[in-house]
């Protein structure tokens, strides 16, 4: 594989109209994604995900340099919301339209210079290396959007055996708010995505994002999130974790100055061997921060779910309150659930917790239930709809929060 991923990098890189310094960048990056390779068990933040295993199991080959073809989709993937949108297809950005918005406050960039610094991580390596339109997108300051962005990903039929590395950065500058919406469709074929995103929040400005991998596909996927708040800011961040075969969600999150907030709230869903993972840092690098977290997962039928998360907390980061806690429900005795709960603490004056739990569904509800005239497999539904509403109920959009119980059968 490592052969043909090497031709790949060679006929997409003559291919291209890159300068001479973005062929540069890109050859370092792909030759040090080449040293490294896709991430395995021996690496600590894979210890529960060995992608190299996965994807050499699931993979013969991956083509990473697909030549670029437009399709034609519909664009009303979400009618019962009204929204901005990003339309990604196959990769590459088909459609960007703001028209609920004042066009004057927001500046997109398209084919931005790509930083020159290597990465640790193998899988940003390749992303920088094979990236054909790395896009930024700015909010001006004092700018509040009036409905939320889409970041729709939308995978034609015939895609099939190919990788693809996506990256878009936001910024918010100061006093501005935005909510984003990141989805797929269904694709029931075999593809590696590679997504990367760096978010910057500024003073006094708010984003919420919400991550839904609902629509069922086999494909395998990795997204790297690096956020930065400043003061006084606010970040929402929601994951529904269901529909992939695979999937990675890595969020690096810090909290740079005074008054900074976190609320990070995830659902793990799976059924039919897939493999999903939540990965979360949140570095605590300023005093008088705030960081809660609240990851749920429902695990069936051979799946595997994981959730690594920490709280680093800096020396200068008095007065930070970290709450970090993880709850699993097993339906099965061939699933799987691992969690590494961590608190990295080097001030005095903190107040941090965390905690994981698992078990098996309660029978004795399940039969009060049944007593009561629903079947044995609407018992457990609605069990499982009430264990995880809990973390739906924090979603503070309350037109996002009806689309998120809409999407997962849940009734308001």
């Amino acid at each position: 594989m490592e052969n043909n991923i090497k031709l790949n990098f060679e006929n997409y890189l003559n291919k291209k109209n890159f300068s001479s310094s973005q062929k540069e960048i890109k050859e370092r990056s792909f030759n040090n994604f080449i040293k490294n390779g896709f991430p395995n068990k021996r690496l600590e933040d894979w210890k529960f995900s060995d992608l190299k295993q996965i994807i050499t199991t699931n993979f013969k080959d991956i083509n990473f340099s697909k030549k670029e073809e437009q399709s034609n989709i519909d664009n009303n993937f979400i009618v019962d919301l009204e929204h901005n949108k990003i339309v990604f297809i196959d990769g590459i950005i088909s459609k960007i339209d703001f028209s609920y918005e004042d066009e004057q406050q927001v500046v997109v960039e398209q084919n931005s210079d790509l930083e020159k610094e290597l990465s640790r991580n193998s899988l940003l390596n390749l992303n920088t290396a094979f990236v054909s339109n790395y896009t930024k997108i700015l909010v001006k300051s004092g700018y509040q959007f009036k409905k939320p962005l889409i970041l729709f990903n939308y995978l034609s039929n015939n895609l099939n055996n190919v990788g693809i590395n996506i990256r878009l950065d936001i910024k918010l500058e100061d006093d501005a708010s935005l909510n984003i919406i990141n989805i797929s469709n269904e694709n029931l074929n075999n593809n590696f995505l590679n997504f990367r995103q760096k978010i910057n929040i500024g003073k006094n400005s708010i984003l919420k994002n919400y991550s839904l991998d609902i629509n069922e596909n086999l494909n395998f996927k990795y997204s790297f999130k690096d956020l930065s708040l400043e003061k006084n800011s606010h970040l929402e961040y929601f994951i529904l974790s269901k529909g992939s075969k695979f999937l990675k969600h890595d969020i690096n999150c810090s909290l740079n100055n005074e008054y900074g907030s976190v609320v990070l709230n995830g659902i793990i869903d799976l059924d039919v061997k897939k493999h999903h993972e939540i990965k979360t840092n949140i570095n605590h690098n300023e005093e008088n921060c705030k960081s809660y977290q609240l990851i749920k997962s429902v695990l069936n039928e051979n799946s595997k779910g994981i959730y690594q998360g920490k709280i680093y907390v800096n020396s200068k980061a008095q007065k930070t309150d970290g709450y970090q806690l993880s709850r699993a429900l097993l339906l099965s005795d061939e699933v799987e659930f691992n969690a590494k709960p961590e608190l990295e603490i080097y001030a005095d004056d903190v107040k941090c917790s965390h905690g994981s739990t698992s078990g098996n569904v309660d029978e004795d509800s399940i039969f009060y239930l049944m007593s009561r005239g629903l079947s044995y497999e609407q018992s457990k539904k609605l069990l499982t709809n009430g264990f995880l509403n809990e973390v739906i109920e924090k979603i503070t959009n309350n037109e996002v929060k009806s689309l998120v119980k809409k999407l997962m059968g849940i009734n308001e």
